[in-house]
Order: C-alpha cells, then structure tokens, then sequence
C-alpha cells in the first residue's frame, strides 16, 4: 500500500483541508491529547528538519538503536496503531493555541511539499541517518494521517 506523495501540491491540500475540519473543541477518538497538543505533536517532524537547533542529536548508541530497531516501523508503509509509544520530543504536555499550531503545521507541511524531492532525497534525518524520498513520504504522510484521523478528519 503506498502512501500518497506528500510532496505533491494536491496531497499537500487535501491535508490542509482535513486540518481546516479541525475546531479547537474537536474531541479525539483515541487518546490523551487536545486537539491543539496534536498539531503541535505533528509538528515536530518538520521541527527536526527545519529547526534542528531546537533539538539534541542522538547519542551514538541511542541512533543505533533508532535505526536498527525504530525507523522500519516509522518509515514503512504500516499504520501505526492507536495508542502507539511515542519519542520524548514529541509529547507535548502544555496547552497550546490552536490557530498558532494549525498555521505552524500548515507552513511547515507547504514547506516540505515546495521544497520537495530534490531537497530530501538521501537527506540524513535527525533520528535515522540518510532516508530515500520514499521513506521520507512514509513518515511524514503516514504520522499526520494517523492523527487527522485519530480526531476525525
């Protein structure tokens, strides 16, 4: 099952508009977070890779455990499961805005789709080493998807 192409302008926007369904009342079907806790949870993705600085690098160890053992199950082509484990630097644990997070998910999603094949084939992730454009797609398209779909949309 392939995931649609994340860094195309149509998938882009049928993301966006399944984000515009979101309300800042939109409830979960699974889960602890608030609606607005999960844009922000999705944006971390793209923080790694756009805003690297704000993060630590794993230690040796710690990315060979990511990469042996971590990034089939978050690069591949299987949906995550509910209520799945997630790294520390994707819980977020304050409130947060829920136009600001909307609007820093959408900006970073239009980023990656403009900057596009080019700029992630065989990039170097912040937790797997190097990754093929389909790998990237996978991450990417497969996390938002689980949680637009976790709230519904």
């Amino acid at each position: 099952m392939a995931f649609p192409n994340i860094f195309s302008s149509e998938t882009t926007a049928n993301l966006v508009n399944r984000i515009n369904k979101l309300t800042p009342d939109t409830k979960p079907q699974w889960g602890k977070m608030t609606v607005s806790q999960m844009l922000a949870h999705c944006c971390v993705p793209y923080q790694y890779e756009y805003e690297p600085q704000k993060f630590s690098k794993p230690n040796f160890l710690m990315a060979w455990v990511l990469k042996k053992f971590v990034k089939n199950g978050v690069c591949n082509e299987v949906p995550y499961k509910r209520n799945s484990g997630t790294a520390p630097d994707f819980i977020i644990k304050d409130n947060r805005i829920f136009e600001v997070e909307k609007e820093r998910l959408i900006n970073f999603m239009t980023k990656a789709q403009q900057d596009g094949a080019p700029f992630f084939e065989g990039r170097a992730s912040h937790s797997f080493g190097k990754l093929s454009l389909e790998e990237w797609n996978n991450m990417f398209y497969k996390h938002l998807d689980h949680h637009l779909t976790q709230f519904g949309v």
